[in-house]
């Protein structure tokens, strides 16, 4: 038993629930609205209080977009979200502008809003479904059935509005947890569910800008990103730089860079991206003087980290389940999805009569998330590994961008946007490779 478990006959739990879903980011509040939804009684346990900000390029893609209509999120332009169309794509002295596939399974345009204000949005739809969020509550470790090792509860600190404990404890009980505490994921790793070596890791720095550019209505995309090595050699780095228009009047400007890179934990991330945004024109007005905020930075956990995504009791989601894709570093839809799912599971789980039929279906979550993800996500696993080597990755930027057709392949590819249900040749090609590649 972990030092941060605590036994049945220990606990006096202060309320119940039937699912306790920990961290409240975009996985964790999906996942407790759809719950709800489906009739459920949940605690949704968030350690901060809303509004707050998280280290993210604030772009979602048209399978962002997807989740957000199917979780019933109203999108209007005059509530600040701003419509992207496509992907601008800048390297080897290419300007390539690509729009999003426009398809049965995806709309034809992106969205671009800060997390500061995205999370909070879920949060309080979580709520408008009947969820009780508790905010300022830091879970701090499971409690266990003594007898079968079953999660079956939580400790947590109360928090004051200063972020700091309060010396308060607290504890909540339910048959089911659900773990969305991020990349970190505390309880994951006091229910022994450690991160995966073999899986790629990403790094993203970001920071935000005063800039005509705030209302770009394409995403924006820089596949050229250098730093030196020990003997002063440029290096190209495996990954990309983004200018995101916020429509606030800012843009976010950050890059993510894959571990597949020796350079990777070398390179001082936050100087390649002032050098970087060193070299743009001076009429888009990124200096220190227009920056808004440090440079903040965060982990990006990809290909499935950490698993299994089930054991005894304890499900993942999001980042705490390293659902971050491989190709492109995108979590937010992965997150939502992946609540989806796991809501689907829970529901049907809990509909169950005995322990042993609900064991069952519980059980059943790694490969239903295997199969929405995992062929995808191997092949993804591929690209990392491949990109990470800087000739590959100068020879990909060449030869590449300059072919038009094989561009827009690659976005369908990279940003999961293929037709599911047969289209047209190129769909029909990313669904074989995808089945046919393993779901490890």
């Amino acid at each position: 038993m972990s030092e941060q478990s605590v036994a049945t006959a220990q606990v006096r739990f202060d309320e119940t629930a039937d699912v306790i879903v920990v961290g409240a980011g975009p996985g964790g509040s999906a996942t407790a609205a759809y719950l709800a939804a489906h009739g459920l009684e949940v605690l949704l346990l968030e350690k901060t209080a809303f509004p707050r900000e998280k280290v993210c390029g604030d772009g979602l893609t048209p399978r962002a977009v997807r989740e957000l209509v199917t979780l019933g999120i109203p999108t209007p332009e005059d509530d600040g979200w701003i419509k992207n169309w496509g992907l601008r794509i800048i390297g080897g002295g290419m300007r390539l502008q690509l729009d999003w596939p426009d398809n049965s399974a995806f709309p034809p345009y992106g969205l671009v809003r800060t997390r500061q204000d995205f999370d909070d949005i879920l949060a309080k739809h979580a709520q408008s479904r009947g969820v009780k969020l508790h905010q300022l509550t830091n879970v701090v470790g499971p409690v266990l059935d003594e007898r079968t090792g079953h999660i079956i509860g939580v400790r947590a600190k109360v928090m004051g509005s200063d972020n700091r404990p309060t010396g308060e404890q607290v504890a909540y009980g339910a048959p089911v947890v659900v773990a969305a505490d991020g990349n970190s994921s505390r309880l994951s790793l006091s229910m022994e569910r450690p991160k995966r070596d073999d899986r790629p890791m990403g790094v993203a720095v970001r920071t935000y800008f005063t800039s005509p550019r705030h209302d770009d209505d394409y995403l924006e995309s820089w596949l050229e990103l250098w730093s030196t090595n020990d003997e002063g050699e440029k290096i190209l780095l495996p990954g990309y730089g983004w200018i995101f228009g916020v429509g606030d009047g800012t843009s976010n400007v950050g890059l993510g860079i894959l571990n597949t890179s020796d350079a990777f934990g070398k390179v001082d991330y936050k100087d390649v991206m002032r050098r970087w945004v060193a070299t743009m024109p001076e009429e888009w007005t990124y200096s220190e003087e227009t920056q808004v905020g440090p440079i903040r930075g965060a982990a990006l956990p990809m290909g499935f980290n950490r698993q299994p995504h089930y054991d005894r009791g304890l499900l993942l989601v999001g980042d705490a389940g390293g659902m971050v894709n491989p190709f492109n570093g995108e979590g937010i839809a992965y997150a939502m999805e992946s609540g989806r799912l796991a809501a689907e599971v829970i529901a049907q789980a809990l509909a169950r009569s005995t322990p042993e039929a609900r064991e069952r279906v519980l059980q059943s979550y790694p490969r239903v998330m295997k199969d929405a993800l995992g062929g995808y996500y191997t092949l993804g696993r591929h690209f990392a590994q491949l990109i990470g080597h800087p000739e590959v990755m100068r020879l990909a930027t060449k030869y590449g961008l300059p072919r038009k057709t094989l561009m827009k392949f690659l976005l369908k590819v990279m940003a999961n946007l293929g037709e599911p249900h047969g289209g047209r040749a190129d769909d029909r090609i990313i669904a074989a490779l995808t089945k046919i590649a393993p779901a490890a």
